[in-house]
């Protein structure tokens, strides 16, 4: 199974170059590599272009014009490009383990969405990673215990790898703690929804819409906690101006029982 990445950028290439990193660490390489740009300048396409020539995977830079946060349309303009059977997304600021895609391969399974977790990491700490080019990818429990113990992450839970079984799919039918920075779906399950609905413009909630339809079609949730955990690099926050205006389209969509987006993945086949 080939597994289509999907890594979602905006005008952060520091950020990016560790998330590359990661990616390219990766003990299981049966996967390609779509960085999805949501309108960065051409730091950020040299980087990828840079990266894509040795990388012993396919990258792609799929690049759209700023207009504001539009991560949805992003990451459909992506998603219509993969060649792979399985999308695994994950953002631009989120580092991962060496053995994030074999995990993410483990937990797949047909009629199921698998949503991961995060650790995410101060701005001090953040600082230090960047600019020291520190491979946290590649870092022990030992080492993230010591950072714990100064408060450079609020966390180390995530690390530990727990095989849980059927307790992956306690709260099945739950779209909450579905993030983007972190979830694998099947290709087809992607495509019968219509991938992201771009009505969702600015920050907030066009993750949950998805997943809402997802389990409306009758995909549930499976949870990627203690196997899938990313190390998720400090930012500011984004403008949350249309955060209101997002979230009362998503309870629209909750009363609604609708599946697909109205605006979608389609307009990119």
């Amino acid at each position: 199974m080939l597994a289509s990445l999907i890594v979602t950028t905006y005008n952060r290439p520091d950020a990016l170059g560790a998330v590359l990193a990661g990616l390219l660490a990766q003990d299981d390489r049966g996967f390609e590599l779509l960085v999805a740009d949501d309108g960065s300048r051409d730091d950020t396409r040299a980087l990828v272009e840079h990266v894509a020539r040795d990388a012993p995977v396919r990258i792609a830079h799929v690049w759209q014009e700023d207009r504001g946060f539009r991560a949805g349309a992003a990451r459909n303009r992506a998603a219509a490009q993969a060649k792979g059977e399985y999308l695994v997304f994950l953002d631009g600021d989120c580092v991962p383990r060496r053995d994030f895609v074999a995990r993410h391969r483990r937990l797949a399974e047909r009629g199921w969405m698998v949503a991961g977790n995060r650790i995410l990491l101060s701005q001090s700490f953040t600082g230090e990673v960047l600019d020291g080019r520190l491979p946290i990818h590649r870092w022990d429990l030992a080492q993230w215990r010591a950072a714990r113990a100064r408060a450079a992450i609020n966390r180390t839970a995530p690390l530990h790898h727990l095989p849980l079984g059927p307790l992956r799919k306690i709260g099945s039918r739950r779209w909450q703690r579905v993030r983007t920075c972190n979830l694998g779906i099947w290709v087809d399950d992607f495509r019968a929804v219509n991938g992201f609905d771009e009505a969702f413009e600015g920050w907030g909630f066009e993750d949950s819409d998805l997943a809402v339809r997802l389990l409306n079609r009758g995909v549930r949730r499976k949870l990627g906690a203690f196997a899938t955990g990313v190390l998720h690099l400090w930012h500011r926050e984004h403008d949350r101006a249309r955060e209101g205006q997002n979230w009362q389209r998503l309870q629209q969509r909750i009363g609604s029982g609708e599946s697909r987006a109205s605006r979608g993945l389609e307009q990119y086949a």
